[in-house]
């Protein structure tokens, strides 16, 4: 019954017999005292009125918008992170285990590893999702997430799926390429651009495609036991239990990439070798020396290369000399005449 109604048959049941007690009584203070209770009658018919509105009204999800974040970010020390999940999981007691199967958690591998042998890993746990990315030298490649309830047939089936994307990908960066008109300084760095990222795409494809070890991280659930035993082996890095997730679909995981030593940070991305501008004169300035390859770890700086600057030219000026301030040839060496006083 909605709030008006309700509040209408109130006046219809109320009203009436109040006014007939109203006009029985003469006197003053009789009128005044059923005024008063009618005014106390209609104020409590209004509060319940609004009690009973408040308590119908359905109550909302009060945990949306709240985001638990398990992993690293960007400037975290990673040895740190390793120890603090080692003791968080020692610490992880047997009650953390839930009645919908266990515990969450990240679990980070000591390198990229193909779908064949996360069976080893993972296979007597409950697998959720698992963390990708094409390792290629020198490039910075985009970190996918493949549900994967069952490995590695869902992996790979997953891998396919981002080959497929990462084509479509490639053929649009190639055709935002060829879009690309003019040859100044700003087309050409866009038209490269457009071109790195289509061979970085085309790149992933194919090794998505053949099942490359680009799985580097996954997001298990299991008893806190299980969880320490998966720990123990030798392609795991560190186990990351999360007690407090609950809801995967607002949880963000962000696991270290296996080339992360010291600090987090974004792997060192040379990109292409930027073709040299027509109006640079070579003898100013030497050509750049190619970028060496990564030899480290992606995690470190890139080391500094100092290019030495141009031996200062020898030759000899092929201006002509400035002219002598002698004005004939009988002047030469002579001083130059004083005019006589008239």
């Amino acid at each position: 019954m909605r709030a008006g109604n309700l509040l209408r048959q109130l006046d219809q049941r109320l009203l009436p017999p109040l006014t007939r007690a109203v006009a029985r009584l003469g006197d003053r203070s009789a009128r005044s005292g059923v005024l008063t209770w009618a005014a106390v009658l209609s104020a409590a018919a209004v509060l319940g009125t609004a009690v009973w509105a408040v308590d119908d009204a359905p109550v909302g999800d009060r945990t949306v918008g709240e985001v638990t974040r398990v992993g690293v970010a960007d400037g975290d020390s990673v040895p740190g992170y390793l120890r603090s999940a080692a003791a968080d999981l020692a610490a992880l007691p047997a009650s953390a285990s839930s009645a919908g199967g266990g515990t969450y958690a990240l679990v980070t591998l000591t390198e990229y590893l193909p779908p064949q042998r996360l069976a080893a890993v993972l296979g007597d746990v409950g697998v959720s999702t698992v963390f990708g990315r094409v390792p290629l030298p020198g490039r910075q490649t985009e970190i996918v997430r493949i549900p994967a309830l069952r490995v590695p047939d869902d992996v790979v089936a997953g891998m396919e799926e981002v080959a497929a994307r990462k084509d479509t990908e490639a053929a649009d960066y190639q055709a935002r390429a060829a879009a690309v008109d003019g040859d100044g300084v700003g087309e050409r760095e866009l038209r490269e651009r457009y071109v790195s990222g289509a061979e970085v795409a085309t790149a992933e494809a194919a090794a998505y495609r053949t099942g490359c070890a680009c799985v580097y991280a996954a997001v298990v659930r299991a008893a806190p036991q299980v969880l320490r035993g998966v720990a123990a082996r030798p392609d795991v890095r560190a186990v990351d239990p999360a007690p407090e997730v609950y809801r995967l679909d607002r949880t963000v995981f962000t696991p270290p990439l296996p080339e992360q030593r010291d600090v987090v940070r974004p792997p060192a991305d040379t990109g292409p070798r930027p073709a040299p501008t027509p109006d640079v004169s070579v003898e100013s300035t030497p050509p750049a020396p190619a970028p060496l390859a990564s030899v480290g770890e992606s995690s470190e700086p890139a080391p500094v290369v100092t290019i030495p600057s141009p031996a200062p030219s020898s030759a000899e000026s092929t201006e002509p000399p400035p002219p002598s301030i002698a004005t004939s040839p009988d002047s030469t060496g002579a001083e130059s005449p004083t005019p006589a006083s008239s």
